[in-house]
């Protein structure tokens, strides 16, 4: 029987967007994967707490991928205390699927792995994909050294951030989350979203 070939994408997901779906649609294609799990840190030891609270970033990520057979979600680091290592969450797919997982990640993720827990086993114990992030040509450069996969052509023109700022604003989010993310935000006044006054 044909082992699945599937792969871990991590990060905030704060909230997710549609260019993170993009680029895990065009990754899936392009490394012929079976199934790609989204996994929601809890608690990224890189970046400052997260905007909102787990369990609302997770319902968005439920919400987002519905309806894609190929793309799940695990909790898997959110259970855990503490922060989010993803080495630990490597070798926990690493049993649980047997062989050695594949681990998604943006340029700029690349650039930092150096200071990441176990960098250097994380390079041993996943087969790590690149996609590229903007002003990401370093990135290219660093893959090449680690010899690990780079996909150039993956440029997501959305960041978590920007759609944070303009719910903040009171902007529209339409078509820069999915639908049914879009509504949550606004349903639970998530990033300090209130509608903007048209008087």
């Amino acid at each position: 029987m044909k082992r699945r070939r599937r792969a871990l994408l991590g990060g905030s997901f704060d909230p997710v967007h549609c260019g993170h779906l993009l680029v895990a649609e065009r990754l899936r294609a392009l490394e012929d994967l079976d199934e790609i799990l989204f996994v929601p840190a809890r608690q990224s030891p890189h970046k400052q707490r997260a905007a909102v609270p787990a369990r609302h970033r997770l319902a968005m990520l439920q919400l987002a991928l519905r309806g894609n057979p190929a793309f799940r979600t695990s909790d898997i680091e959110l259970r855990r205390r503490g922060p989010s290592y993803t080495i630990d969450t490597v070798r926990a797919f690493a049993a649980r699927w047997g062989g050695r997982p594949t681990l998604l990640l943006g340029a700029d993720a690349l650039l930092d792995l150096h200071a990441w827990r176990e960098a250097a086993a994380l390079l041993r114990e996943a087969r790590v994909v690149v996609y590229a992030r903007p002003g990401s040509e370093a990135a290219a450069r660093r893959a090449r050294d680690l010899h690990v996969t780079y996909h150039r052509d993956l440029l997501s023109p959305v960041a978590s951030r920007d759609v944070r700022r303009l719910a903040r604003a009171g902007e529209s989010l339409r078509y820069l989350v999915p639908e049914p993310v879009r509504r949550y935000i606004e349903a639970h006044g998530l990033y300090g979203w209130r509608p903007r006054s048209r008087s």
